[in-house]
Parts: structure tokens; C-alpha cells; sequence
């Protein structure tokens, strides 16, 4: 048997350069964490070929002192833990392993200098070894530069990525950090052979929304809604903060979610599976909400300390947390949700207005139709020169049920967002005129959305959750530890009328399920619930909300069926009386997959289109 032996230090560290170091991201990370709990203002952030050959992080900070650098380059060594009381932790960084794991694998120079001293210090460590210790003129605040990492180890080395992708990694990092503190300015320059460009650039003391929106979309600021909620816990008070997009400005993958906890960006899937209930019934399952959310808890309700470089968290009560965050989402929401796209893009119809050939889409509109057949409620005046296409075609685009009378507006059309009908456009648009646009409507999806708010409220909700028992139990045979996560979710999955229970250590027995979906594959149901638990994690009893997201969809399949169709022609009474309900109407804005119900075009934008303005 060998002997056990102690390691050498040099190895040690390079074992935990293991754990913080993965990517030139990674280092960076625990670099900008240290400046931020520094008391920076001001952060500074340059790479060099992505972080591959160079990066560096200066800011102006408290700096440290030349026996604080030396200390700090030493294992588990921190200023951010003043007790043994790590679960009461409110810096970022606090394992005081980053900056001699980062010394081990790479060229590292540290310089610093506290406020009142006559000049700073430096310290060089290159891959282990200390290679210069001396004075050193920068202001105060620190300043680290990381090179040639993992240049003296080649297995790790040869797994990094190409600049280009080590740079987003960067680039992601330096986002999240800034997006959780819009009161320190950040910058960010990236550069290769002499040549550098500008990646980021914020200024400190800005509002949330404001920092969020930049960072995120621009457009983001005009298509999303704020977040404020506060509930009381047993150890102190928890706040959700943030902006969330709206259910139309939605993307297809899931990236542009950005979650914090106590002020530290995280990957958790509690916190994901959350965001994806709050919009269960307002998204397609492939489509993503845009959003940013903040949430602070008690120290004592999340351990932070879970994963070497932090991105997880464990909460104390996880199901409290879920219910908050979605609840606070959905609440959101119901304020805004009746908001829909935004207008046409100005830049876009500048472009039509110069040169109106750049504009096919909208000619297709007009060209080769036959204006001299008649429409339904008027009849078009006769255009020579103009060919006829298919009946087909040329009914699909000719307009219909025009208003009677174009009334004025009355002198409370203030009242009415959505404005007052004016025709509808192939048996399908609502055109509405509002106090200071335009307004259409897709009147299918908009009475889509309509009647489902209308079967949640008559209670159908329940009665599509309500149970079948089986006349026969169903044994489902599936793998053991699927069996476990379906068994440790049979609570949840009760309150949605499936009913399920262990039978031996391979199997569950199915006794009930919801009446909606009677006749469905239990087999495949349940191994679809285990996935999905196995994907996000028990703690967001992501197996009920599984069975959640299928009831909605039976439901919303209940209201498409029995709304209004595309193609079917309005009068002007029943036109009214479908904006003025969705003006009452939560989620009135988009259909039950996330598509805009309306789109408004402002006097402004009419009045550019002919070159009024």
C-alpha cells in the first residue's frame, strides 16, 4: 500500500487553480469581485487576445499595503470573513484562494496603494515563484495583470477556447457584475496586436433599468416592466427587484436571464424554473423571457458556499422562494401586460420614405391586385395598368367590414387605449384609431387570450385538474432514480390530479390522472415528469410545473377552439366590444403563445411615413 504523503505546496495550488481557474473567465471573475469589495468606484477591465495572452482589472479602491499583499498571496487567506460566521457572508469573494491559484498557473503582478501612503507596492509571481517585491507610483486603488496563463501547463492550456470565445466568456462575466451594481462605473477594452476596442462603458450611479437596458438591449427599457416586492421572513425581510420583458419580447434560447442573489450573479435552477412558471401560460415552451431579476434574502436563508466559484445557491425554504419570485413576476406583469409590440422602427421607415424600392414587402401589398373588383362594405376605385391575381390571393388582402360612418372621435377617447374601431383589414385585422395613433389588432389571438382569462375565472382551471381515478392502476416501469424523483414530487403532482405512489424499487403505480388528459400515455407522461425534474432540479418541484405548462395548454387549446377566427367578419359593435375588453383584460397583449395581440403606429410615425415631418 503507498504511502500517504503530504503535497507540496506549488501542487496544492495548482489542484485549487483547478477548482477557480478553469478559463481566463474564471479568473477574471474572482479579480473584479475583489475590486468590488474593495469599495471601488470605478472598474477598469483590459484583455489582450480575450484574456488569453493579457488581462488586467484596475480600480480605486482601499488598496492594501505591501505585508496585506503578501498575505493575500498566501492559501485561505481573506479579508471578507471577520468571524468564523461564514454563513452570515455578505462579500463576493471570501475563500481567499483566487489570487495564488491565479500565481501558480500564470504571470501574476499585483500592485496596490492605500489612501495616505507616499507611494504603492508591487509583487510579481510568476506561475509560483515571487520574482520581484518592491515600491511601485499608481494611484491609490489596485491594479492586477494576469499573463501567459497556463503557459507552464500544457494539459490545460491546449483546452482553452479561441480568443474570440474566450472574450465572450469575459465579456459575460464583466456584464453580470455590472449589471449588479449600477453604482460603479465599468469599462471594458479588448485588444490584439495594438489594436483595442471598446467592449463596455457605463457610468456609476445609474438607475437599475437604465444600467439593465444597456447592457442588455437598448430596446429592452421600452418592452419590460419593473419589479418591486417585499414580504416579511422569520429572519428579516426579502426584497425582489429588477425589470422583466414583456411575454412578446421573448427570445429562443435562454441567455438573456440574468438572476443575482444578494448582490452575486448566479446559474440556479430554482430561480430558472421559477421565471419559466411565472410565464408558463404566456410563452411558447421554446421561447424565453428577457429579463433581470434581483432578489435579496436573510444571510441565514441561502448558503452561498455550495460551489468553488459561487454561481449555485441552496435556499432554506426553496418552495417560499419559488412562490415569491413568481408571484413578484406575475404581479409585474399584470401591470403591463397590456401593452404590446412597440411601433415600426423609425429607422426602417427612413429608409422606405428615401427609397421606396428597399421596400418589397410593402409593395407585394398592392402590386397586381385588381382594384376594380368590389370589397365587402365598399367598392375600390378602378386602377389602370394593375393585373389581377388568383381570387384567392386577391380576397386574402382586399379590406372588409368597413365601420358604416367614420365617426370622430368622441372627446373621452382618452379612455380607450386601444381606440375606437374604425373597419377591419382580410377578415382578420382590426384597425382601430386611437387619441395619438393607429391601432391594430389580430382579432384571433387577441379573443385567444380573451377567452382563456375567461375559463381561468369561470373556474375551468380546476375542473381540468380534477382526477380520473383508473379502473385499473397503471404500473409504469422506469428507472430507479427516476422512481425517487417522481416519488419525492407525488405531493405536487397530486394537487394537479395525478396521483402516484412507489411500487417496489423500478416502478410507480399511476391511481389517478387529471380528467383533461384522461387518455394520455402514463408511461411516457411520467418519464417526461422525471426528465424534467432531472433537467431542473427537485427544488423547483419542476415536475409539477411540468403537469402545469400541459394543463395550460389544454386550456389554452379549449379558448383557441372557441375564439374568434381569422376570417371572420366583425361589425363595428362587435370590434368595439373586443378592445374594450381587452383593455380590462390581464395579459390582454399577447396570445397564449407569447405573439403580439395589437401593434400601435403613433401620429408621428403616420405623418413621417408621408413626409410630413
Amino acid at each position: 500500500m503507498p504511502l500517504i504523503r503530504r503535497l507540496p505546496n506549488a501542487l496544492v495550488n495548482r489542484i485549487a487553480a483547478g477548482e477557480v481557474v478553469e478559463r481566463p473567465a474564471a479568473a477574471l471573475k474572482e479579480l473584479v469581485e475583489n475590486a468590488v469589495d474593495a469599495g471601488a468606484r470605478r472598474i477598469g477591465v483590459a484583455l489582450v487576445d480575450g484574456g488569453l495572452t493579457r488581462l488586467e482589472v484596475t480600480d480605486d479602491g482601499c488598496g492594501m499595503t505591501s505585508d496585506d499583499m503578501a498575505l493575500a498571496l498566501e492559501r485561505h487567506a481573506t479579508s471578507k470573513l471577520p468571524d468564523e460566521a461564514i454563513e452570515m457572508v455578505t462579500t463576493l469573494g471570501f475563500r481567499g484562494e483566487a489570487l495564488p491559484s491565479i500565481a501558480s498557473v500564470a504571470r501574476l503582478t499585483l500592485e496596490s496603494r492605500v489612501a495616505g501612503a507616499d507611494d504603492g507596492w508591487r509583487r510579481v509571481v510568476d506561475h509560483g515563484e515571487l520574482v520581484e517585491d518592491g515600491p511601485a507610483a499608481l494611484p491609490v486603488g489596485t491594479r492586477v495583470r494576469v499573463e501567459q496563463i497556463f503557459a507552464k501547463v500544457p494539459a490545460r492550456r491546449k483546452f482553452l477556447r479561441t480568443p474570440r470565445s474566450e472574450y465572450i466568456a469575459c465579456l459575460d462575466i464583466v456584464r453580470r457584475l455590472a449589471m449588479a451594481r449600477p453604482d460603479i462605473a465599468f469599462t471594458m477594452e479588448n485588444g490584439s496586436e495594438g489594436k483595442s476596442r471598446k467592449a463596455l462603458s457605463t457610468q456609476a450611479d445609474e438607475e437599475l433599468s437604465t444600467r439593465v437596458a444597456q447592457i442588455i438591449a437598448r430596446e429592452l427599457k421600452d418592452n419590460a416592466v419593473a419589479i418591486e416586492l417585499e414580504r416579511e421572513t422569520p429572519h428579516g425581510l426579502m426584497r425582489l427587484t429588477g425589470i422583466a420583458g414583456l411575454p412578446t419580447y421573448n427570445r429562443g434560447v435562454a441567455d438573456h436571464q440574468y438572476l443575482f442573489v444578494n448582490g452575486r450573479p448566479v446559474k440556479d435552477k430554482l430561480l430558472t424554473g421559477a421565471v419559466r412558471g411565472a410565464y408558463s401560460d404566456m410563452l411558447a415552451r421554446d421561447r424565453h423571457a428577457v429579463l433581470a431579476l434581483f432578489l435579496e434574502v436573510p444571510p441565514q436563508d441561502v448558503d452561498v458556499n455550495v460551489h468553488p466559484a459561487k454561481t449555485e445557491v441552496r435556499f432554506r425554504d426553496a418552495a417560499h422562494v419559488r412562490g415569491f419570485i413568481v408571484s413578484g413576476l406575475r404581479r409585474a406583469l399584470d401591470t403591463g401586460d397590456r401593452r404590446s409590440a412597440q411601433g415600426p422602427d423609425r429607422a426602417a421607415m427612413e429608409n422606405w420614405q428615401q427609397e421606396p424600392e428597399q421596400a418589397p414587402a410593402l409593395r407585394s401589398m398592392f402590386q397586381g391586385r385588381d382594384w376594380s373588383a368590389p370589397s365587402q362594405g365598399r367598392v375600390a376605385e378602378a386602377r389602370p395598368g394593375w393585373t389581377p391575381q388568383s381570387s384567392n390571393a386577391r380576397d386574402a388582402a382586399l379590406p372588409t367590414g368597413r365601420a358604416e360612418e367614420a365617426a370622430p372621435l368622441p372627446e373621452d377617447a382618452a379612455e380607450y387605449p386601444l381606440g375606437i374601431a374604425r373597419g377591419q383589414v382580410a377578415k382578420t385585422y382590426i384597425v382601430a384609431e386611437s387619441a395619438d395613433g393607429l391601432v391594430l389588432v389580430d382579432q384571433h389571438a387577441a379573443h385567444e387570450r380573451l377567452v382563456l382569462e375567461r375559463l381561468k375565472r369561470a373556474g375551468a382551471h380546476d375542473a381540468v385538474t380534477r382526477s380520473q381515478a383508473l379502473l385499473v392502476p397503471d404500473v409504469v416501469e422506469m428507472d430507479e432514480a427516476d422512481c425517487d424523483r417522481l416519488e419525492d414530487a407525488a405531493e405536487g403532482l397530486a394537487r394537479f390530479g395525478l396521483a402516484v405512489e412507489r411500487f417496489g424499487p423500478a416502478a410507480m403505480l399511476v391511481r389517478a390522472v387529471p380528467s383533461a388528459i384522461a387518455k394520455a400515455d402514463t408511461s411516457k407522461l411520467l418519464q417526461d415528469l422525471a426528465d424534467d425534474i432531472a433537467k431542473h432540479g427537485k427544488q423547483d418541484d419542476s415536475g409539477s410545473l411540468l403537469l402545469a405548462e400541459r394543463l395550460e395548454y389544454v386550456l389554452a387549446t379549449m379558448a383557441c377552439h372557441g375564439s374568434v377566427r381569422a376570417g371572420r367578419v366583425l361589425s363595428v359593435a362587435e370590434m368595439n366590444a373586443l378592445l374594450r375588453e381587452m383593455e380590462a383584460t390581464p395579459r390582454s397583449g399577447q396570445c397564449n403563445h407569447g405573439r403580439p395581440t395589437w401593434v400601435k403606429l403613433g401620429m408621428d410615425d403616420v405623418e413621417k411615413l408621408f413626409g410630413r415631418h
